[in-house]
């Protein structure tokens, strides 16, 4: 997620979402809670909002091309929305740079994991791999089907690389003996980069066609 260039002040290691809720809100958007403990946001470059919006409009068209031939289906598309990790309580959230959820059965609920479908991170030259691992551990221990990763080039205004990790339902097979460190995982499911001239195509979790085009800086 990128957020403004703005100081970090002194806060304390641990805080509830009613303290949180009395930041200022430019401050309170830097920060996501984990288990109640503080996570600042790194910034991102001019570029990582635009690709995150590019991403999110490609998937919300396909959202409605699936939606006007299920009507039966109904899914939601946005960006930098919490999502909450618990059934219950808010001091424990993630805030993906984009998401699809399940329509929500009144306006103005919160998205919690259980709602949630797919959540995406677009990566910045800022995001380290162990802060990235981090989080997509926690996306996977929530139960969340999906995560994508979009990785920007390095050189030039564009997106390098598009990602699609499934959530691994059970552990897979290990050699005798070992246990796998943590109950949930992701396992790579689909990649695109630009060579791939019909752009994305993905099946899950409804048809998804997004052309190069529509990715553009």
């Amino acid at each position: 997620m990128s957020v403004p260039n703005l100081a970090q002040p002194e806060l304390p290691e641990f805080m509830t979402w009613e303290e949180l809720e009395r930041l200022p809100e430019e401050i309170a958007e830097q920060i996501e809670l984990w288990d109640g403990r503080v996570v600042w946001l790194r910034r991102g470059p001019g570029e990582h909002q635009t690709f995150t919006r590019r991403v999110t409009n490609a998937l919300e068209r396909s959202a409605r091309e699936s939606m006007s031939e299920h009507p039966e289906q109904c899914w939601r598309v946005d960006f930098e929305n919490n999502v909450f990790l618990g059934d219950s309580g808010k001091s424990d959230f993630l805030t993906p740079d984009f998401l699809i959820f399940q329509c929500l059965s009144s306006p103005y609920q919160d998205v919690r994991a259980a709602d949630t479908l797919l959540v995406g991170e677009v990566l910045s030259p800022s995001n380290t791999p162990p802060e990235m691992g981090a989080k997509k551990t926690r996306y996977a221990g929530a139960g969340i089907p999906w995560y994508w990763e979009v990785s920007l080039d390095p050189d030039t205004s564009a997106i390098a690389r598009v990602q699609a990790h499934a959530l691994e339902l059970e552990p897979g097979r290990l050699v005798d003996g070992v246990r796998p460190l943590r109950p949930a995982n992701y396992i790579l499911a689909g990649e695109w980069t630009r060579s791939d001239s019909d752009g994305i195509e993905f099946d899950y979790p409804f048809p998804i066609h997004i052309p190069w085009s529509e990715l553009a800086f």
